[in-house]
Formats: C-alpha cells, structure tokens, sequence
C-alpha cells in the first residue's frame, strides 16, 4: 500500500498527528469589521440627519421670530416717528399758550387799568351831574366796564320838541366836558318814548314816536359833537321808540321815566384782542336792545323807520 493511503501519518517535523482530510478556513474577522462600519456609518449619517433638520426647524423658527421682531421693531420706529412729531407738535402749542398767556396777562392788566379809569370817569360824572342825580333826573349805572347815562327828557327838550332847551344845553355840556375827554370810549346816544301816540299838534313834524325819538337822539348826538368837542367817530345815534321801556306806561310818573335819553359809554377794543379779552374778562360791549330802529357810526345818516302799525295804539291820550 503507498504511503499516501495509510491510516495515520506522522508529521515527523513537529511530532503532531494531522488529520488528512481538514482544510484550512479563511478569517470572519474583515466582515464583521466590514458590518461595524456600515452600521456605525447609517447610525452617523442618521444623527447627522436628525441634526439637519432640527437645524433647519431651528433656523424657521429664529426667521420666523426675526420677522416678528422685525415687525414690532418697524412698529416701534412708527411709534418713535408719531411721538416725535406730537412731541413737536406739543412744543408748538406750548410757545403757542405761553405766548397767548403773556397776551391774555397784557390784556387783563390793560382791562384792569380800564376799570380803574372807568371808576374815575364815574365818579366824575356823578360829581358833575351831582344836582340832577339828588333831583332824580339823572341816573348813573356802571356795569361790566360800561357806563350808563339815564336822562329823563324834561331837563333836555320842552314837551313835544325835539330841540335842546337851555337848561339841556347846560346839562349836555357839562356831561359832554367829561365825554371828551374819554378817548377810548365808545358813545351810543338812544332816545326812548312813552306809549302815548303823537298829538295833531306835532303829527306834522313827527308822525310817530319813532321819528321822535329818533329827533332826539340825532340832536344831543349833534350837540356833543358840535358844542362839547366829542369826536363824530365816537358817537352812535339810535331809536327805540316806545318799546324798550323801563317802567310801567300806566302812570304818568312811569311814562316820565320812560321818555328818557341814554347814553351808554363802551370801552373800545381793537377787533384783534376782542378775543382774548372775552376768555380774561367778561367784559364786553353790549349791542343795541332788539327794538332798537337805527343805528349809524355819524350822526348825520341816524334814520328811524316807521312803527309798525299794528304797533299804533289807539288809546284815547295823545301827547301835548
């Protein structure tokens, strides 16, 4: 039998019994290193995804949040624009209301010097008109800066006539010595009726008491610009007739009050600082009763229109 058939051999260089028929196998070691590659790649590459879009949920979110402060940041700057012009604004009406309370100041200190001048023009008619005023034909009132003059008609004009008599020319130059030297007042003279109709006797001349009192008024007007010096400009000639009395038309003594002249004096005031003066004071000019006929700044244009005639009356007394 050969040598390669039999049972056993020996390895006659190490002395070990090899088996004949095993073959040598190749190492595992490579795959397995192999398999722990890819899975440690998948495992990074699925921590690097994750990290990817946590980043990019990350970045949507902080652009998201940098457009909202982008917005509130524009609306801040809108309202930084806003205050800033009413800021300005506020400047503005501030040197505005100072400078309007530095005029108000000028103006009420001015209309507190008025007073105090008025108060002495007062006092000085009253010591002027001293006699007339015990006799009570003459009335002084003072109200809100104004000045009024009350004349019953007996002491300026006969009965029926409409020329001063030389007693009223006496009275009206000394009222008038006063009036002239007012430079900052405005005159109204107004002349006031009873309601007893026109006699026959004076019809001709005055066809109702409009014409009347209107007569009268022009006249004095005409006799302080004339005689006592006040200057036309100043003065203001008006009517009433009848129908702004200031007692009862039932008595005789009522009616004397009633046929009266006034003379109203007004501060003048520039038409530019009427204003302001009317939120300092409540000081004004008054304007002319609502029955008033007419009204002129000249005397020489004083018109009267005539009564209405419902407004005639019809009584049975009639002026003498």
């Amino acid at each position: 039998m050969p040598r390669f058939e039999e049972a056993e051999l020996l390895d006659t260089r190490d002395g070990v019994e090899l088996d004949p028929i095993e073959e040598k196998r190749p190492s595992r070691a490579p795959w397995v290193l192999l398999v722990l590659t890819l899975l440690a790649g998948t495992a990074v590459a699925g921590w690097l995804l994750y990290r990817l879009q946590l980043a990019r949920g990350e970045a949507a979110t902080a652009a998201q949040s940098l457009q909202g402060v982008r917005a509130e940041l524009d609306e801040v700057r809108a309202q930084r624009a806003d205050l800033a012009q009413r800021l300005g604004q506020t400047e503005v009406e501030k040197q505005e209301l100072a400078s309007a309370k530095a005029e108000l100041s000028q103006d009420v200190q001015a209309k507190d010097e008025q007073i105090a001048a008025l108060r002495g023009e007062f006092d000085e008619l009253q010591e002027k008109m001293k006699a007339e005023i015990e006799k009570g034909n003459i009335r002084l009132s003072q109200d809100q800066g104004r000045i009024k003059v009350d004349m019953v008609d007996e002491i300026l004009f006969d009965v029926g006539e409409a020329s001063i008599s030389t007693q009223g020319e006496e009275v009206l130059s000394r009222v008038g010595a006063v009036l002239a030297r007012m430079a900052d007042k405005r005159i109204q003279v107004s002349g006031h009726t009873d309601d007893l109709p026109i006699s026959p006797r004076l019809a001709d001349r005055f066809q109702t008491n409009w014409e009347l009192s209107a007569a009268r008024a022009i006249t004095v007007v005409r006799f302080l610009e004339e005689r006592a010096r006040v200057p036309g400009r100043r003065l203001v000639a008006a009517a009433h007739s009848q129908f702004d009395p200031i007692s009862a038309n039932k008595t005789a003594s009522g009616r004397a009050r009633n046929r009266r002249i006034e003379i109203l004096l007004t501060p003048e005031i520039d038409p530019d600082r009427k204003a302001a003066i009317a939120s300092a004071t409540t000081a004004a000019a008054a304007p002319l009763p609502r029955k008033a006929a007419a009204a002129t700044p000249a005397p020489k244009h004083v018109t009267a229109a005539p009564a209405p005639a419902h407004k005639r009356t019809t009584a049975s007394r009639t002026r003498r």
